[in-house]
């Protein structure tokens, strides 16, 4: 059997402890070989300016200082280094290409999941690696993948009679969906905090705090 490395991608604007228990626990439950984490250099969802994005030099060295004392983790400049939209379908392209013969299981939330129809060419994503889809208490515990399918799936992929676990039709990759314990933090909390001057003291990762907390983006600030 192939090596699994674990991808996980996301804005992690910023890193928090939710981002590193949940890769954690991933990586534990599914024996995952290593945790690749992908900050997103220009997120396409998130460019209608509501949110406050922090440069992606910035949140690449917060995650890379966060991670670096577990030996199973490591970070990937993909994203960083290729310019354009950050889309997935080209990440797992690279990816799949320079990390075979290990087969790629990528790690997402349960609600990111659901909205993977806004996502670029969503029916080749599952065609390139596994999706450990990861839920918390008390979420959609106890229900069917089934029950929130994106839709541009519901014809290719088959989904087990307990509901935990889909095989797509023709790959042959599995969907799997990944309970773990519930952490009550959140990236948009912590940039709420950082912006009213409030503590973010054991939400992030002590060694990113502080450029965390002076961070221009975060404090209303021009950068």
């Amino acid at each position: 059997m192939n090596q699994l490395i674990g991808i996980f991608g996301g804005t992690f604007n910023p890193v928090h402890v939710g981002h590193l228990r949940a890769a954690e626990e991933v990586a534990e439950i599914l024996s995952l070989a290593r945790v690749l984490f992908v900050p997103a250099s220009d997120p396409p969802l998130k460019r209608d300016g509501d949110v406050a994005l922090a440069p992606a030099s910035d949140r690449f060295r917060w995650v890379e200082s966060a991670i670096a004392g577990n030996p199973h983790f490591e970070t990937s400049d993909v994203e960083l280094s290729r310019s354009g939209p950050s889309y997935l379908v080209d990440t797992l392209q690279l990816l799949r290409s320079e990390l075979a013969p290990a087969e790629l299981v990528f790690i997402l939330g349960e609600d990111a999941f659901a909205q993977l129809d806004a996502w670029r060419a969503p029916e080749l994503l599952p065609t390139l690696a596994h999706f450990a889809v990861v839920t918390r208490p008390p979420g959609s515990a106890g229900h069917s993948l089934a029950d929130w399918l994106p839709a541009c799936l519901t014809g290719s992929v088959e989904v087990d009679s307990d509901g935990q676990l889909a095989r797509h039709r023709t790959a042959g990759h599995w969907i799997r969906r990944v309970p773990i314990s519930g952490f009550d933090v959140s990236a948009t909390d912590i940039r709420g905090r950082v912006r009213d001057c409030r503590s973010i003291r054991y939400l992030v990762p002590e060694i990113a705090r502080e450029p965390i907390e002076k961070c221009n983006a975060y404090r209303g600030q021009p950068t």
